[in-house]
């Protein structure tokens, strides 16, 4: 008789294994996609359709591997799952793993990251090979904000993401003005960060320890807890941004390519959300109890503000800035709510605005753009007569950024504001402010571009491309199936929220 004598493969062990090295995967993929491209020589066509396809393969199977993971996160723990640590300096070790909080920041940015290749597939022709490596390292460093467990490291790559975005901005840019767009965006994150470096240290010098976990364990003095949390505060402040401290966000979205602007949108600003429930929230729980007032204020002072001023806009990019800059307004009023339903409503309105934000660059910074190279305003008029495809498209989108029902953005606001409501009456009746005016400028803008006489400034145009519809049918679908289903999500989160305020 036949003796099979094949050793059998333990599908468990590979199981384990695939699950072990699972974020190692996500950050090292996309370098591996900038060793593929560094060889080959630009300024053939062949070779540069040749990087731009490598490039979108890595991002898509980045994607597909931050999918896997989802699936095999386990949402009825509030603990760290794929951890991973690396034993490396004597203060500082790498140390990685994912919660329900940083697992779909992670999911946002392996997913926007083709759609910011794919965005300029034919627009970047100079330095074209540089460009793609900028966005493979942007999103490693990303991913890296997001998943390390030590205080340090995150510091290290949260600044770092600036330096590809200052490259992006400065050498791709539109306009002349670039430089000082990529001069603002580095230099004012820079100096808010460097408060947030001497918190690590006094940190680092008190306790001995710059890992999440240990320090949230620690007592810390009011007094003591009060000074860092605003050396920190400052830092995601700016990053938001946060009136007085917006100054850059517009300029560096006016200027930088259309990629650039997606990722600013979808992803830069959420790494201070996720700064704000990883560090504020979790390690000085007093100072944020007593501050919280002071940060409600400026949150309502910023969207009314930003709302306000987005009337005024007459720069398209300029315009779907000032409109990310109050609806991250909502975000900061979820999470200073210390609520579970504000915080949770906070995280879906990030993801959501992570959706919206970007297909709003895609038809104004990209469709339009590359159409009538200007972003001004005043130029456009009855676009509904040669691009009925866009305008539908771009309808949609509109009232998704309104925040109507059976989007992503409504459950986040409702949620965000019904938090607040909970501990400020007064403070989310100011908050819901900004529905009106968002309805107000968006209702405004969408009018002013699709309808009436169509434009003397302008030639007719064909309609939306094959490539920039499957820019806008990702996000829409995204947007609302979890604007249908938004348990999706909330019971993946809820576990971690829960623990994140009554642990403390």
């Amino acid at each position: 008789s036949y003796i099979n004598t094949k050793p059998i493969i333990n599908n468990q062990f590979i199981h384990f294994f695939i699950i072990f090295i699972m974020i190692t995967l996500l950050l090292l993929i996309p370098l591996i996609g900038c060793l593929a491209i560094l060889p080959i020589q630009e300024g053939f066509e062949n070779n540069n359709s040749r990087m731009k396809q490598i490039a979108l393969i890595t991002s898509v199977i980045n994607f597909l591997i931050s999918i896997v993971m989802w699936v095999e996160f386990d949402s009825s723990t509030s603990q760290y799952q794929f951890v991973q640590d690396f034993q490396s300096l004597s203060f500082c070790q790498l140390h990685v793993g994912i919660d329900g909080i940083s697992l779909y920041f992670v999911l946002l940015t392996t997913f926007i990251t083709p759609i910011c290749i794919l965005s300029n597939w034919q627009d970047i022709n100079k330095r074209l090979k540089y460009f793609l490596i900028s966005f493979l390292i942007l999103e490693t460093l990303q991913i890296a904000v997001f998943v390390v467990l030590d205080l340090l490291l995150f510091y290290v790559f949260f600044e770092s993401v600036l330096i590809p975005l200052f490259l992006i901005v400065g050498i791709w840019g539109a306009s002349e003005a670039r430089i000082r767009a990529s001069f603002l965006l580095f230099l004012y994150t820079l100096f808010g960060s460097l408060f947030m470096l001497l918190a690590i240290m006094v940190i680092y010098y008190n306790m001995g320890t710059t890992d999440f976990e240990l320090i949230a364990l620690q007592e810390i003095s009011l007094e003591s807890q009060k000074l860092l949390w605003l050396a920190f505060f400052i830092s995601f402040a700016i990053k938001t941004p946060l009136w007085p401290f917006h100054g850059w966000l517009f300029r560096a979205h006016a200027e930088a390519p259309l990629a650039g602007s997606i990722v600013l949108a979808a992803i830069i600003l959420k790494l201070a959300t996720y700064g704000y429930l990883r560090i504020l929230l979790p390690i000085f729980p007093d100072a944020t109890s007593y501050f919280s007032p002071l940060i409600q204020t400026i949150a309502v002072i910023t969207l009314i503000y930003s709302s306000l001023a987005t009337l005024r806009q007459v720069d398209l990019k300029a315009l779907v800035a000032y409109s990310s800059i109050s609806h991250m307004a909502v975000v900061i009023l979820g999470i200073f709510s210390n609520t579970i339903q504000g915080i949770e409503g906070a995280i879906l309105l990030s993801i959501a605005h992570g959706f919206v934000s970007p297909a709003l660059f895609i038809c104004v910074g990209g469709i339009l753009y590359n159409r009538y190279h200007t972003r001004i305003l005043l130029y456009y008029r009855g676009m509904a007569l040669f691009m009925p495809v866009f305008t539908v498209l771009f309808f949609l989108f509109i009232l998704f950024n309104m925040g109507v029902p059976l989007s992503l953005n409504w459950v986040g606001e409702f949620l965000s504001l019904s938090g607040i409501f909970q501990r400020n009456p007064v403070m989310a009746v100011l908050g819901a402010s900004g529905i009106v005016l968002s309805a107000a400028y968006s209702i405004w803008f969408y009018n002013r571009i699709s309808y009436g006489q169509f434009s003397q400034y302008l030639q007719p145009t064909k309609d939306i491309s094959r490539r920039e519809f499957m820019l806008l049918l990702p996000l829409l679908l995204a947007t609302v199936a979890f604007g249908i289903l938004p348990n999706i999500i909330l019971d993946t989160v809820h576990f971690s929220v829960s623990t994140l305020l009554y642990n403390v």
